[in-house]
């Protein structure tokens, strides 16, 4: 049912002077909000606020930005919506949320691209002023929709937030153009009040943030304290929320507010700590990896080395180089970058060097969606060279996990000097969630031994081998009497020199997939609390909170269904046949077209059931839950 903005005047809720008897306060468990509005309305900004101030409060929480590819989509349209989604909660979260029970909408085009998302009852904070003629036809709204009654089903509340924010911004010495672009802190400020999030730690980072244009910073802050009493004043809010921390969630530690991105950033750092070698990151902007090269671009104080290189080539080359050369390297990219970087990966097989090649996995072919999610590359990372060129790739689950996962790569490169995948994706590369920084002691030990002195006879063989990992010895370039050739010619066994030999060839490829084979991995670890499910849902990688949400909803409803989860997805765990073997059906949600149910048929010869989806957009766990008990049915 649509609500009226209050009648006292716009200045009277702008500086909080009428005072109204205290408000009801609700107390709820959980909330998901969706911010939405042009690309240039700072919605990702206010997400990322709102977020910092939720954590810092010690909710558990959930995020989902999403955002045009262009950079800067035409105004007005549906296509240059920009949103941000959170689902934070008292208790233990997965998901950014199926469904928002709170819209804040910029314009017609963030109402009309999100309204098909809102369940009945929902409540949508519309700004009023954006509602012009021009404005509605462009997105097709042949009327008004905030007055032809097709919003009936949802607690509307029109609010005039550019006009408040001008008004709240009149004695600053800024043009109406200049002031209107605050309105996204007036909305921060009024949804703010509403959920009881604090506001200081906003008010530090936009002075800091705008510290060189200090009336900017005092324009911003005015624009969010205004928004906040608006909230404390107007008769259209009368009710606040409580969402307590989520203290029973978190085990003791300290805790922060983390994406994917920034913990690998953080984990590759930690990995060259722990194993005592410089930190080399040769990479090429793309979306959505660039940001790993901006943070560790921040870190020279750690030894960190990063290079922005001409294009995708020349990146993975000077990784390479900085491998040969004694360093902890890594490149980074996209599903595009690995096709160009392929021939270098095959060059790292074959050289038997340390790399890590990060994947920050989007919707393709080609350039496709270069802002949306998919986890469609993994036949690319493994099969994608050419000849028999194996390698191994792990796979983080959370955003928080990429940080371990980071720490795995770099164990398994430095341990068997091979090219290690990491495929993350956009979904858990923009998401964010609380993450528990770990104790320094608790890091694995990533040390390794370079070769200093010849190893056969006087000589030194680069291709004689650990018997154990099947590692070939590590000689940094310049060590005295450890000279060695390299090249993507193969190399004989033992001494590395060229060779056609037929029979060479045939040992160097099978001893080369034979290493990959035995990499050492943790067993598959099933959940099956009843230890009575016929079902099984295996998944990898970023699908983990959506099934495991799933999941819960199934058995919360008095079903028997068992989940296990892979991060190791080459080579796999050895129990992993086993574990299929148990169950009559194995259901694989993945946002591809059933590439590792491709492997597990092709592998294990069991009936992997595929339910996928390709809309650049995670799974809803509702939407999951469903496809699970349907596939279940007849077991």
């Amino acid at each position: 049912m649509t609500s009226q903005v209050s009648s006292p005047s716009a200045e009277q809720h702008i500086l909080g002077e009428q005072r109204k008897p205290a408000k009801e306060t609700k107390r709820l468990d959980r909330v998901i909000i969706r911010f939405a509005g042009d690309s240039g309305d700072g919605m990702q900004l206010t997400g990322d606020r709102f977020t910092s101030e939720t954590a810092s409060f010690g909710n558990d929480l959930s995020t989902l930005p999403n955002f045009p590819a262009e950079i800067r989509a035409p105004a007005g349209t549906l296509p240059g919506v920009s949103s941000f989604q959170l689902h934070f909660a008292d208790h233990d979260i997965l998901t950014p949320g199926d469904a928002p029970n709170v819209l804040v909408a910029m314009n017609p085009a963030a109402l009309k691209a999100n309204i098909d998302d809102l369940p009945r009852g929902a409540e949508i904070i519309v700004n009023t002023d954006e509602f012009t003629k021009r404005a509605m036809t462009k997105v097709g709204y042949p009327a008004s929709p905030l007055e032809d009654g097709s919003l009936a089903a949802y607690a509307v509340h029109p609010v005039p937030l550019t006009t408040l924010t001008v008004e709240a911004l009149k004695d600053f010495d800024l043009s109406r153009k200049e002031a209107e672009r605050s309105k996204n802190m007036f909305a921060l400020g009024l949804l703010s009040w509403l959920y009881h999030r604090p506001t200081e730690g906003t008010e530090a980072f936009l002075k800091k943030k705008f510290a060189k244009k200090p009336q900017v910073a005092e324009a911003n802050v005015a624009a969010f304290r205004a928004g906040w009493n608006f909230g404390e004043t107007t008769e259209d809010f009368a009710v606040s929320y409580e969402i307590a921390p989520a203290s029973a969630a978190f085990p003791t530690g300290t805790y922060r507010n983390i994406s994917g991105n920034l913990a690998l950033s953080y984990g590759l750092v930690a990995a060259s700590k722990q194993a005592d070698l410089p930190l080399f990151l040769g990479s090429y902007p793309i979306t959505p990896a660039s940001d790993i090269l901006h943070e560790l671009s921040k870190h020279k104080n750690f030894g960190v080395r990063t290079f922005q290189a001409e294009d995708e080539i020349a990146g993975i080359g000077a990784a390479l180089g900085a491998a040969f050369g004694g360093s902890l390297a890594v490149t980074t990219t996209s599903g595009p970058g690995v096709a160009l970087k392929s021939e270098t990966i095959g060059l790292a097989v074959s050289l038997e060097l340390p790399l890590l090649v990060i994947d920050i996995q989007r919707g393709g072919p080609s350039t496709g969606l270069p802002t949306k999610t998919e986890q469609a590359d993994l036949l690319q990372a493994m099969y994608g060279r050419n000849g028999e060129a194996p390698v191994p790739i792990v796979a983080p689950s959370t955003p928080a996990d990429c940080f371990d996962a980071a720490l795995e790569a770099a164990r398994i490169a430095l341990t068997y000097r091979t090219p290690v995948f990491l495929l993350s994706d956009g979904y858990l590369a923009n998401g964010s969630e609380p993450w528990r920084i770990p104790d320094l002691d608790d890091l694995p030990d990533l040390r390794v031994q370079f070769a200093t002195a010849p190893n056969h006879d006087g000589e030194f063989w680069p291709y004689l081998r650990d018997p154990e990992t099947l590692a070939r010895p590590w000689a940094v370039p310049g060590t005295p009497g450890l000279e060695h050739r390299i090249g993507g010619i193969e190399k004989q066994d033992g001494t590395g020199n060229i060779s056609y030999d037929p029979a060479n060839h045939d040992l160097m490829v099978r001893t080369r997939q034979a290493k990959i084979d035995g990499v050492r991995v943790p067993d598959l670890t099933v959940d099956d609390p009843s230890g009575e499910a016929k079902t099984l849902v295996i998944g990898w990688g970023s699908t983990y909170g959506p099934i495991t949400a799933a999941v819960r909803r199934i058995r919360g409803s008095g079903g028997r269904i068992a989940q296990a989860h892979l991060r190791h997805l080459n080579p796999f765990p050895r129990n992993l046949g086993e574990v299929l073997g148990r169950y009559d059906k194995v259901v694989v949600p993945e946002m591809n077209l059933g590439q590792l149910a491709h492997l597990l048929r092709a592998k294990y010869l069991v009936d992997a059931r595929s339910y996928t989806q390709v809309t650049g957009l995670p799974f809803k766990a509702e939407q999951l839950a469903d496809a699970i008990q349907e596939e279940s049915a007849d077991v």
